[in-house]
């Protein structure tokens, strides 16, 4: 049991932690996140500036509509994933929430459910799905990678239990053209996904960045016990963080249904490396307690535009997932690498002194 000097001492590392958010030591990290996240944002127009010059039709209203509409469930689902990765947690389950959204959607529609009932009873399995996830981590004590690749399994299989290998087609059109990519707002080329989206990061932006809770996310992600001792409630914030992402997940669930018109248990496959390669890619440290939600958004985006630009030029889909892949693997060791050159040069350069 710790004593009283070590609790106040682990409070106090906490309230440090929280306040500087992305910050280590000398704020070396805090510079170079935001340099990576700069980095991620100016790629990602140096690879829009390359798909203008190079591929007829890149930056038309209608393909831009498209290119974005495409990922918007990726991006809707790495909003909580951010907030998750920042407190050092992880969820690899939510694509086969997606899969189980669908699933439910489909058998319901079948049923003769309204639309209008099938929504909530869809948003509600995704929450209970994440609270199984986050009772497993908070109050069994085991590691959310682990618990989330053996949920990845259930959910999956719960949605082939419920629509097994069925399609179901046919939703009412009036909010089937709301989540399609030729249905636009008025005098723009932003579908109504994508804007639910930009409002969605906006809300998601004040929370991490603006408020207690982000910053209670960020001490967690950096130093949990010191975070406990400083009396945030580190359990009940990720409990509440796997149901939120569960939501969210199953929510992207009912769109990518209405967008492609098919309610199937295998939507959705694959989706949870796009959405962690998203998350890392913009800067976000997989241990948690660093990264900017600006980052997570241009990670998304820039995978989004890449992967156009690559279709656009007939490049093949096996190809694009080792694109993917690349990206991933150079967004987790580029930062670590250059930190520790940074830190090595720090060391030489404090020797050298008298």
């Amino acid at each position: 049991m710790a004593t009283a000097p070590e609790t106040r001492r682990a409070a106090d590392a906490a309230r440090t932690a929280g306040k500087r958010t992305d910050k280590d030591a000398g704020g070396l990290v805090r510079g170079l996140a935001l340099r990576w996240d700069t980095a991620v944002g100016v790629l990602l127009v140096a690879v829009f500036v390359v798909g203008l010059g190079s591929t007829d039709g890149f930056g038309s209203g209608e393909n831009l509509a498209f290119a974005l509409n495409d990922i918007a469930e990726v991006a809707i689902i790495a909003l909580p994933m951010t907030l998750l990765v920042v407190a050092g947690q992880v969820d690899l389950s939510v694509a086969s929430m997606l899969g189980l959204g669908s699933a439910l959607t489909g058998a319901l529609w079948n049923a003769g459910w309204a639309f209008e009932a099938i929504v909530p009873v869809v948003l509600l399995a995704g929450a209970a799905g994440g609270l199984l996830n986050g009772w497993l981590v908070t109050r069994v004590g085991l590691p959310s990678l682990a618990v989330t690749i053996g949920t990845l399994a259930l959910y999956r299989g719960l949605a082939s239990v419920v629509l097994g290998s069925d399609a179901v087609t046919d939703f009412p059109r009036t909010y089937a053209d709301w989540a399609v990519d030729t249905t636009t707002v008025p005098g723009t080329f932003v579908t109504y996904p994508v804007l639910l989206f930009a409002v969605l990061t906006v809300i998601t932006a004040v929370v991490l960045h603006a408020t207690g809770l982000g910053r209670s996310l960020f001490a967690i992600g950096a130093q949990e016990e010191a975070a406990y001792f400083a009396g945030i409630r580190v359990r009940r914030i990720k409990l509440l963080l796997f149901v939120v992402t569960g939501l969210f997940a199953s929510f992207a669930g009912v769109l990518f249904t209405l967008r492609y018109g098919s309610a199937r248990a295998d939507n959705g496959l694959g989706f949870e490396m796009l959405v962690i390669a998203s998350v890392l890619l913009g800067g976000i440290d997989f241990t948690g307690g660093k990264g900017t939600l600006f980052g997570a958004v241009a990670g998304v985006l820039l995978i989004g535009v890449l992967k156009n630009l690559l279709t656009l030029n007939d490049v093949a889909n096996e190809v694009q997932v080792i694109v993917t892949g690349l990206l991933l693997m150079a967004s987790v060791l580029t930062p670590r690498v250059i930190a520790a050159v940074v830190e090595r040069r720090h060391r030489r350069a404090a020797n050298a002194r008298p």
